[in-house]
């Protein structure tokens, strides 16, 4: 910053209209610059073009998303549970007996690339501090992760530190880490997705909102003091091309401190339990500049703050430095005159830093009109005076041209049908390993294994099981399961239809454990928005996350956008992440994925149509290298039956076991219920081993049913109109599979070494 810079006050600005300013790089366009002048009616300081360059980001804005995203909530289906829904730092749920749970996932991607460690490790940070907010204890962490080939040198720089950063957080957090997935493909060489995702509870009436309302009540902020650590960091860096600069800014990646953050989260949850706050936000992307501007747009519209009472750690800091800082740790309250002793009372017992930085003021008609009134000083002189909600609320909004990929339909015609298939049994055994081993398929131990699933003693599931399941207290046997999941495969070949199978598999993970399928959060990651295709990409997926869950009854509480995913002009494949949140009355009532020697002498059914569709599969990419074709047909009232089979089997006990069939198919569900049981199975393939084995037909899930409720669990699947076959019993020492043609057999010590062994061997077996 120059030192002329430092001092750039309203008044300077005013008498100085034609000095040159950094907004392009900022991340501004020219057409955006003039809007910020057009709306000041004059340059903006320094300070104030800090505020809207960040806050018109892509990364806080979506400026190129938001004509896709409303239709989540024009789509919405009525569902009475929604308490809370887009718009806030989370979206909030009821799950009955007066509880209601909050819960989001967002992406820390670019910081993650920079330094994996701390990229992720505050990924971690912000999202549990997004779910604080919303008034809610934080219970469990999950995280989907994909990366190049995991062989790459570069792969086994990030994983690691990405791994580490992940454990490191959410450990000393104390949060159980219940789930999540991890995957690899070329197409994320250089551009890793590290996708963090927070569950909390609270009772409804102890929600909090984004708001300062209350004309002459505080501003304080508390937790951590800001210094130059991650100026910038999120809102810069997601909202950029990757390129082979990315490696200088590093900078711009927050440090997170796990121990503060505790201190934070107890202290606010007895702040919100006092009743001494009126108004919270926490200070993620974009910092003082994203609370400030949103609380104040969020209340009366008005908002004076002295940014000489900001604590730093770095007296050096200028007023714009300040407000782009994304410092982690921190919150802004808005409080009451009657309360402040009180609410500094709290922070000191909890060890927290807490300043009074400003108060709320009320506006005129002619400022509540343009957009409200922000007003900042520094050194006694005003560097800020912008009407707020023009920069939370009324930022560029773009209709971006999209079209369909030139190849798309090149793509589409290059069907599986036409490769290879296994000759004899040999073959066919021997590609059943190779999938079962692969990366992205095989046990992903070796990362799992790093974090913590059990601490605070309510986990009821975790990994390797299809979704996490934790109780939403200590005292009540009721519980939330969790599940994320995303085909970057499927929905390359189809947008549409591969987000909408994304949703299905998430919701169909929900299902196995016996809970209902509830809500909804997304995190959806895509290339360049200034690239046609990937928008034409964008704009088929967030229809078909819609269209899915309307059809479903599962509303969209809230997520992220992360685009510019890419290296150069190469975008990754179009990955959106879809979580889906169920509930279950009894966590006892819960299902496994594991055959257990108990149940030996099992039936084995499989519940759903199979059909040749291999477009997309892991077979496919895994075997070929190919990726062409038509995705799975999507039958979201299959998916609906199937789920209503399986809750209504948890409530009766009719189940010894459920697992849903996705990557890999038949094949990988089978060998991984054997291993998690520890128990083998008998199985007949019928005269199609090879479609039977490796089909990724949807709406489909393997059971092991009691030998006392076949009778009912047939009944079950007839009333909901589920297909249903046996197929084989749970028992012996082997993954056995009969077909007309012969056999093949697999002894579980050689299933478990193809699978357990494939990452220890890449990273290293400690």
């Amino acid at each position: 910053m120059s030192e002329a810079s430092r001092f750039d006050t309203v008044a300077k600005a005013e008498s100085t209209p034609d000095t040159p300013q950094p907004y392009a790089e900022l991340g501004m366009k020219d057409d955006e610059y003039a809007r910020v002048r057009e709306i000041l009616g004059r340059r903006p300081t320094s300070a104030e073009l800090a505020i809207y360059s960040v806050m018109w980001s892509e990364h806080c804005s979506y400026k190129s998303s938001k004509t896709h995203l409303r239709q989540f909530g024009e789509k919405a289906p009525e569902n009475d549970a929604l308490l809370v829904g887009m718009g806030e730092n989370a979206g909030v749920v009821d799950v009955g007996d007066g509880y209601a749970v909050t819960f989001k996932i967002e992406s820390h991607n670019h910081p993650s690339y920079v330094e994996p460690h701390q990229g992720a490790a505050t990924g971690v940070g912000g999202i549990v501090r997004d779910i604080l907010t919303m008034g809610a204890r934080p219970i469990a962490v999950m995280d989907a992760l994909r990366f190049g080939p995991a062989d790459a040198p570069d792969t086994r720089r990030v994983l690691p530190g990405v791994v580490s950063g992940i454990s490191f957080y959410g450990n000393c957090l104390g949060l159980p880490n219940i789930g999540g997935e991890l995957g690899f493909d070329s197409g994320y060489s250089g551009n890793p997705l590290v996708n963090a995702l927070c569950v909390g509870v609270m009772k409804h009436e102890d929600i909090k909102l984004a708001q300062a309302p209350g004309p002459g009540n505080h501003v304080v902020l508390f937790g951590s003091t800001t210094g130059p650590d991650g100026i910038g960091g999120a809102s810069v860096l997601a909202s950029a091309t990757f390129d082979d600069e990315s490696h200088a800014k590093r900078p711009s990646v927050q440090v997170g401190d796990p121990f503060m953050e505790k201190l934070l989260i107890e202290c606010s949850l007895e702040l919100f339990a006092q009743d001494l706050v009126v108004g919270i936000q926490d200070l993620g992307a974009a910092g003082v500049s994203c609370a400030t501007t949103e609380l104040a747009a969020g209340g009366t519209g008005g908002m004076r703050v002295d940014l000489d009472r900001v604590p730093l750690r770095d007296p050096r800091l200028t007023p714009e430095e300040i407000l782009m800082s994304e410092s982690q740790e921190r919150m802004m309250a808005i409080v009451e005159p009657a309360k402040l002793d009180d609410f500094l009372a709290v922070c000191a017992k909890w060890d927290i830093l807490a300043s009074v930085i400003g108060e709320v003021t009320d506006v005129t008609e002619e400022e509540a009109r343009r957009g409200g009134r922000l007003v900042m000083t520094w050194r006694g002189e005003t560097v800020v005076d912008m009407p707020p909600r023009t920069a939370s609320d009324e930022g560029p909004v773009y209709e971006r041209p999209f079209a369909r990929p030139d190849d798309q339909d090149v793509l589409l015609g290059d069907d599986p049908a036409a490769l290879a298939r296994p000759a004899t049994d040999a073959e066919l055994r021997e590609q059943v390993l190779r999938v079962l081993s692969a990366p992205g398929v095989c046990d992903p131990g070796w990362v799992t294994s790093q974090y913590d699933r059990y601490v605070l003693g309510n986990t009821v599931l975790a990994v390797p099981h299809d979704s996490g399941m934790v109780r939403i207290t200590d005292s009540s046997d009721r519980g939330v399961a969790l599940a994320t999941d995303g085909n970057g495969r499927y929905t390359r070949l189809d947008p549409y239809a591969g987000t909408q199978l994304a949703y299905a598999e998430a919701y169909r993970n929900v299902a196995t454990t016996g809970a209902r399928p509830l809500a909804v959060t997304n995190c959806l990651n895509f290339g360049s928005p200034e690239d046609p295709a990937v928008m034409w990409q964008f704009a088929e997926s967030t229809k078909g996350l819609a269209d899915a869950c309307q059809a479903l009854g599962t509303p969209v509480t809230g997520g992220n956008v992360s685009f510019y995913n890419q290296t150069g002009s190469t975008a990754i494949n179009p990955t959106p992440v879809i979580g889906v949140l169920g509930v279950i009355d009894d966590v006892h009532d819960r299902l496994t994925s594991a055959f257990s020697h108990d149940d030996a002498g099992a039936t084995i059914f499989l519940l759903g149509e199979t059909r040749e569709e291999l477009g997309g599969s892991a077979w496919a990419d895994i075997v070929h290298g190919h990726l062409g074709g038509r995705p799975p047909k999507v039958d979201l009232a299959a998916e609906a039956a199937l789920g209503r089979v399986l809750a209504d089997s948890a409530d009766h006990g009719v189940l010894a076991s459920a697992h849903d069939l996705s990557d890999g198919g038949l094949a990988v569900a089978l060998a991984e219920s054997c291993l998690r049981g520890g128990v083998g199975c008998e199985v007949d393939l019928g005269s199609d081993a090879f479609t039977a084995l490796f089909s990724e037909s949807a709406a489909r899930v393997v059971v092991s049913v009691r030998p006392d409720a076949e009778a009912a669990f047939a009944e079950l699947c007839e009333r909901h109109g589920v297909p249903v076959a046996a197929i084989g019993t749970v028992g012996g020492t082997a993954l056995s599979m009969a077909h007309s043609g012969g056999r093949i057999a697999i002894d579980l010590t050689e299933l478990r070494t193809a699978y357990e062994s494939t990452l220890p061997a890449v990273f290293g077996g400690e």
